[in-house]
């Protein structure tokens, strides 16, 4: 990554680092962090046991190095920037100034579509499973079918997960309920010949029944949950339990005997 700046002088590398970084491929997921946050050391607290040449990967991600090192050494510091930058975004990115650039990001899709065809190419947020680096890569995460997705792209799959956090797109939903989709039960059904295949539907069935103790739950902790198609269920009458007035069954008994045949048995 030095090599893009051959061209440039060391006091335009050092001037625009952030910029630089925010612009190269493959770092499309993070957004710019405020320089007042940088300069604020209660917002580093604890990163300078994480991060190798901490000062000095802090002065080149503030744009005031000036260290006269050999190339090996300015990669060491370069690197360990990057990962400063990266430690730093997962902090900044759940303050109010942090989620407010991400939201724009979020809108404008620069963080993918959700690859599940029922989810109608709902926009992705990335996210972290593990807060602690080298753990884990950056996934994506939908909050339609809420699940995950690895990235399409090789350069952002190489992300650390622990550059996004495992809050941040909970948070952003918090702060923002109004970006909270619709959700929805449909899913592709296999089918053979129109019929669906037995092993999906005992799985459907299986989901339908967990989805529904899961609603439960809720009700009774009072959160009630709303499905799309809760609205058009409501208006639909089981034929099997109509009732009258009166209150008996309106289907019809039908007599004991011979059903072949018509018959009624009525005994001796």
């Amino acid at each position: 990554m030095m090599e893009d700046f051959n061209s440039e002088t060391d006091s335009d590398y050092t001037s625009y680092w952030r910029d630089w970084f925010i612009s190269s491929r493959g770092n499309e997921y993070f957004c710019e962090v405020d320089e007042e946050y940088l300069t604020d050391r209660f917002n580093l607290t604890g990163l300078n046991t994480e991060v190798a040449y901490y000062q000095y990967a802090l002065d080149l991600v503030t744009d005031v190095f000036d260290l006269d090192a050999d190339d090996d050494l300015r990669e060491q510091i370069e690197k360990s920037a990057r990962h400063l930058y990266g430690l730093v975004h997962a902090r900044y990115i759940i303050t109010t100034r942090g989620l407010s650039k991400m939201v724009d990001k979020y809108k404008k899709g620069d963080f993918g579509k959700c690859p599940r065809v029922v989810c109608e190419g709902h926009p992705l947020l990335p996210m972290g499973q593990h807060d602690l680096p080298h753990t884990s890569t950056v996934r994506l995460y939908c909050a339609k079918c809420e699940d995950i997705y690895n990235p399409k792209s090789s350069r952002h799959a190489s992300i650390d997960g622990a550059y996004f956090g495992t809050t941040f797109h909970s948070m952003l939903f918090q702060v923002y309920p109004a970006l909270i989709p619709e959700k929805s039960v449909r899913r592709y059904e296999p089918r053979i010949y129109g019929f669906r295949v037995h092993a999906s539907a005992a799985l459907a069935r299986w989901q339908d029944q967990y989805r529904e103790d899961t609603k439960a739950r809720l009700r009774e902790a009072g959160i009630e949950a709303k499905y799309i198609e809760d609205t058009d269920e409501d208006d639909l009458e089981d034929d099997d339990d109509e009732i009258d007035e009166l209150g008996h069954d309106t289907k019809a008994e039908k007599p004991a005997g011979d059903a072949a045949s018509g018959r009624m048995d009525i005994g001796n």
